[in-house]
């Protein structure tokens, strides 16, 4: 089974149950402050962190005096405006105090279904952990209509540790974890401590075992272990409501851990190597030698370029005899890859005009 102290890169899910008062729409400040402490000992340990936080529309809903429920899109969204201000800076303020810096990160469920804003958000996100940061993720409620919405936080949670290839994902919830029925009207409901393999029967347990205060209850926190465990990343549900939620699950508190299913890295190999090449690119000997090595594909080492492309999509990566060495996602477009190909990333800006990528394919978005 999993535990907290092993994770290298983790995302934690906050719902808005947990960081707003119900009642007053204001910020519950003491719990806000004690989760900063948690993430600065995890962080201090060496451990990448992301946070997912709902609250936006809660916190905006408070100060614009609109009503509790039955808001309308216009309303939603208004309220999403006023209220992210107030979150980020409530984050900002937990956190500075031990010398973390913070970002916001707004997306959409269409950032993560178009391969180029996909690798936009992956870089993004990998630069601001390799400087420290930690990135405040919420879904850009501001904009974002039924169709673009993930809904959820759950979903939006387990995609982004799929975009930033996280091995743990955590859902502070307000149940501690997934149990055999409901256990607020089944006294019998007994609680799994570990789910290794989501099945049909795992579903059914969670359809009836929603929880009053999240929007999607328990069987979209289940949905999200499905999209993390098939990517690599362990999952656990935990009880968030108490002060020090982190350090309550690192000492025993009950939950519930879902078993990843591969590696993160391994997973999205995959992935990659199941898609479909859009187009082509051919390599000299030296470039073919330095992939072998494990480095990314960089403009000088390509030859020819093939078909039709745009950003984010699969391409194959020919040798000089013809043969096929693998495919990577490509960062530039098919005609902005033959204008650079052959030079030296140093001379992308002056050929295209602006400050692209150094790499036409990066060697995380590789297989050979």
């Amino acid at each position: 089974m999993a535990t907290l102290t092993d994770a290298k890169r983790l995302v934690i899910k906050i719902g808005s149950a947990l960081l707003v008062d119900a009642g007053s729409g204001a910020l519950r400040q003491d719990w806000l402050t004690s989760l900063a402490e948690d993430v600065a000992r995890i962080r201090a340990r060496g451990t990448d962190v992301i946070i997912v936080s709902s609250g936006s529309i809660a916190l905006g809903r408070g100060i614009l005096g609109l009503p509790l429920t039955s808001l309308t899109l216009e309303q939603s969204q208004a309220a999403a405006a006023v209220g992210q201000i107030r979150l980020a800076r409530a984050y900002e303020e937990a956190l500075t105090p031990h010398g973390i810096i913070t970002g916001q990160v707004l997306v959409t469920l269409e950032d993560s279904q178009d391969r180029r804003r996909y690798l936009n958000s992956r870089a993004t996100m990998e630069t601001m952990l390799g400087l420290g940061v930690t990135p405040i993720v919420n879904e850009n409620d501001t904009i974002a209509t039924d169709e673009i919405r993930y809904g959820d936080n759950d979903r939006l949670a387990a995609q982004v540790a799929v975009t930033v290839g996280a091995d743990q994902l955590i859902l502070l919830s307000d149940v501690d974890g997934l149990y055999t029925g409901n256990p607020k009207v089944n006294c019998d409901a007994q609680h799994l401590a570990t789910v290794d393999k989501i099945t049909p029967e795992i579903e059914a347990m969670a359809g009836d075992a929603g929880s009053g205060l999240s929007k999607g209850g328990m069987i979209t926190k289940v949905m999200a272990a499905r999209i993390a465990t098939e990517a690599g990343c362990a999952m656990a549900i935990a009880l968030g409501t108490a002060l020090h939620p982190l350090s309550q699950l690192e000492n025993g508190a009950r939950t519930t851990w879902f078993t990843a299913q591969t590696d993160p890295q391994a997973a999205r190999k995959r992935w990659i190597s199941a898609m479909k090449p859009r187009g082509a690119v051919t390599v000299d000997a030296g470039a073919s030698a330095a992939l072998k090595r494990g480095k990314s594909l960089l403009p000088a080492g390509v030859t020819h370029i093939n078909g039709s492309f745009g950003r984010g999509d699969l391409v194959a990566i020919m040798n000089a005899t013809g043969a096929q060495m693998g495919q990577g996602l490509i960062r530039y477009t098919s005609a902005e890859a033959r204008q650079i190909m052959g030079r030296r990333s140093a001379e992308i800006v002056e050929i295209l005009g602006y400050e692209g990528r150094a790499a036409l394919v990066h060697r995380d978005d590789m297989v050979l």
